[in-house]
């Protein structure tokens, strides 16, 4: 079992950066790949980013490719989300995943496929 808390959500404005943080309550949080999903109201869960174990690979859905940055710090049991150049669009719930694997170079795209969920932390960009 693993228990994810996300945080650094907020209110800001277009153009602004935010950076989002997952942090488990596992140390051996190294066994976990991670994702980032976001729902905007009256939406679909939607997937943003994904992260490897070990933090080598790394994917993004292309509306982010250019603003948004997934990194860990597996000794502080914690992934980042950094978003930069934020859009209206950008407005949802964030929520962190992370599914435990044997594999050092998987990452994963599908809500169904994650095992552990964070409660969200809710990004506001106002235009």
């Amino acid at each position: 079992q693993v228990q994810l808390a996300e945080s650094g959500g907020g209110l800001v404005q277009a153009g602004a950066s935010l950076r989002l943080s997952c942090t488990a309550s596992r140390r051996t949080f190294s066994s976990f790949a991670v994702g980032w999903f976001r729902q905007a109201h009256g939406k679909e869960l939607e997937f943003v980013a994904a992260i490897s174990r070990l933090g080598t690979r790394t994917y993004y859905i292309d509306s982010v490719k250019d603003r948004f940055t997934i990194s860990r710090d597996n000794a502080r049991n914690t992934v980042y989300l950094q978003m930069n150049n934020l859009k209206p669009d950008d407005t949802a719930v964030y929520y962190c995943a992370a599914k435990e694997t044997a594999n050092t170079m998987f990452y994963y795209i599908g809500r169904n496929e994650y095992d552990y969920w964070g409660q969200g932390t809710q990004v506001t960009v106002s235009s």
